[in-house]
């Protein structure tokens, strides 16, 4: 084959530093489409972003020429950015360090896409730190509990 082909689902979480920052509701879809902008500089078209004022969810197509750690990396640099011109109380406003990232299958996109866009309803039975714990042990994904909530 002489054309590099790729289709690669993934779900992208993080949350803000130390949970010390909530976004303004009034700002999320402002934000969740200026994120879909900078996916889309790194060939990661969204599917969906939503989330709560204190975490986001990404359904993307993952690029096959940028690294999902850049990815992710872009998304996180420039958003932050962007937030700090949007309200003085978030003029020191950042992202957590690290981030989850779950492959998703073709036939499970709108299952994905359902969750993200009923956050608000999610999580009144759960919180973040619960929702990312479901999702990390589904996907058997080793970690230290020590450290991954820092």
């Amino acid at each position: 084959m002489s054309q590099s082909l790729a289709k690669i689902y993934v779900h992208i979480v993080f949350r803000t530093k130390n949970n010390a920052f909530r976004f303004p509701k009034e700002i999320q879809k402002e934000l969740y489409a200026y994120m879909a902008t900078i996916l889309k500089g790194v060939e990661s078209p969204a599917i969906i972003i939503g989330g709560m004022p204190d975490h986001i969810h990404i359904l993307c197509v993952l690029s096959k020429n940028y690294a999902l750690k850049k990815i992710v990396e872009e998304v996180k640099k420039y958003s932050s950015k962007w937030l700090k011109t949007k309200d003085d109380k978030l003029s020191k406003f950042s992202w957590q360090n690290g981030y989850g990232a779950f492959s998703v299958s073709q036939s499970q996109v709108d299952v994905v896409k359902k969750y993200i866009q009923n956050q608000e309803e999610h999580h009144r039975k759960k919180s973040y730190r619960e929702e990312v714990t479901v999702f990390l042990e589904k996907y058997k994904v080793d970690y230290n509990n020590d450290y991954f909530w820092d």
